[in-house]
């Protein structure tokens, strides 16, 4: 019984790190690519999908909200960006995923920030 337990925690182990270096990069921005762009690029579009609830005391300057839930039906307020690179942003880099996935989807060029809003007050 004790084999199969080590056996099932060695496979979760194996496939969550699988999982997480096939990331693909070119989708992404780590936080110090994101905080190196929202200081010297004045017109970064960045789009938090986070709640409103989840803003509280923790909103980047200028950022659009646009929660990831109504994404779809609210996309045509990104029309005016859908030239430029939309930079997505969520608490852990889930949910930005999840909403660049829709974007492309749509025609508009986004990239997620890795690590979220979680990784940002921290370096």
């Amino acid at each position: 019984m004790n084999q199969i337990k080590i056996f099932i925690i060695t496979a979760f182990v194996v496939l969550s790190t699988i999982g997480c270096a096939q990331q693909d990069q070119s989708k992404s921005y780590t936080m110090d690519q994101f905080k190196e762009k929202l200081k010297n690029d004045k017109e970064l579009i960045v789009l938090d999908v986070r709640t409103p609830e989840e803003l509280a005391g923790s909103k980047i300057e200028n950022a659009i909200n646009i929660p990831v839930q109504v994404l779809e039906q609210r996309i045509s307020e990104l029309k005016p960006y859908k030239n430029k690179e939309i930079v997505v942003i969520c608490k852990t880099q889930n949910r930005s995923a999840v909403a660049v996935d829709i974007l492309e989807k749509n025609g508009y060029k986004a990239k997620n920030v890795l690590g979220g809003m979680s990784v940002f007050y921290q370096k």
